[in-house]
């Protein structure tokens, strides 16, 4: 009762025109509107309802926010998983793409659960136009040309943003030893499967066409490394590097990268909406892999000097942010904004229309 006293007069007496409100104080109306028509104040401020706007996939309640703290289940307020603020900015959200969603998602009375989706496609939208490009393998696997000449390293050219020029340019050492993603080579490919394969070619991004010619596997039989050949006419620019090849893949030079830390972020529920199935803790349905946390990173070389909150699209993996708050001098660590696709977009939309 002292509250619904205290919220006219207060915001009577600060002159606020407009008090926003969630649905919950619809019924309060009146007796705001009665504190403000029958006592004498400096302003008539009105109360506006709207419903409250519920992210898929997590939860806003401060009580069980705080509760997953207490437990260890994140890392705090800032953890980059938090629906809060200070974790959508270390996450690397940014304020353009907030504002974009906010207004994308609309005022409405009605109580609706909006998509994850819906929200990162903003951030993707921004990000796309305003981060660097560089490559950076997660996962590595190494590769050897057979037929490079050892001691070699060539510098390749790549723009810094395919739509920006102004950006520039960077160079990005080539040399006999490569990693690329594990992901990126299948010993007994689908049929469908367009990157590295036994006797199969692809081009490596910026660089030259290469062949696998065999694969080496350790005594658990877990493939270790791959001997490639590269074809020297195939350089990238070059006239010959216009033969067809149908899969193109990332890689960075093993001697000349740098080790990194790159924490992979998801959702924090498998569920869209944990807080309304009736009878279930919302403990039951975390998401166990909602942070994977990525020790062997290898990225350019020029990464490792990246500072605090730089953005980067990692090619063909996502966008990334220097972490604000565990990074040091030249041992960034690279937060997971977003990935370049929605993979949850299938399972987040029958979630939903079955809500």
């Amino acid at each position: 009762p002292m509250y619904d006293f205290a919220h006219p007069l207060s915001d009577a007496l600060e002159c606020i025109t407009h008090s926003l409100c969630t649905l919950e104080f619809e019924d309060h109306r009146p007796l705001y509107d009665w504190c403000i028509d029958n006592l004498d104040l400096p302003s008539t401020p009105r109360q506006i309802e709207f419903s409250r706007l519920n992210l898929a996939y997590t939860i806003t309640s401060k009580r069980k926010l705080a509760m997953m703290i207490a437990e260890g289940i994140v890392n705090g307020w800032d953890d980059p998983r938090m629906p809060t603020v200070a974790g959508m900015r270390r996450r690397g959200y940014t304020p353009a793409a907030l504002r974009t969603f906010v207004r994308n998602a609309g005022v409405t009375k009605k109580d609706k659960l909006i998509e994850m989706g819906a929200l990162e496609n903003c951030v993707r939208e921004d990000l796309n136009e305003n981060a660097a490009r560089a490559m950076a393998v997660v996962n590595p696997l190494k590769v050897v040309l057979v037929n490079y000449p050892e001691g070699q390293v060539e510098q390749m050219t790549a723009a810094n943003h395919p739509n920006r020029p102004e950006l520039g340019s960077r160079e990005i050492p080539f040399s006999r030893e490569l990693y690329i993603e594990r992901d990126d080579f299948m010993e007994e490919p689908p049929r469908k499967f367009f990157r590295l394969k036994p006797d199969g070619e692809v081009r490596l991004r910026y660089g030259y066409i290469i062949k696998c010619v065999d694969v080496i596997k350790d005594d658990a039989g877990e493939i270790v490394e791959l001997h490639c050949t590269y074809d020297p006419e195939t350089r990238s620019g070059a006239p010959a590097a216009q033969r067809k090849v149908k899969g193109t893949i990332h890689w960075v030079s093993c001697a000349e990268s740098a080790q990194v830390e790159a924490r992979l972020f998801d959702r924090l529920f498998t569920v869209a909406d944990p807080a309304r199935h009736a009878g279930h803790d919302f403990h039951e349905y975390l998401n166990a892999e909602s942070l994977v946390v990525a020790g062997e990173c290898r990225v350019e070389p020029a990464l490792a000097l990246a500072q605090a909150g730089d953005v980067f699209q990692f090619e063909r993996q996502g966008y990334f942010v220097v972490d604000t708050v565990d990074s040091q001098p030249g041992r960034p660590i690279f937060n997971r904004i977003v990935t370049l696709r929605d993979s949850w977009a299938k399972l987040e939309k029958a979630e939903l229309a079955n809500q």
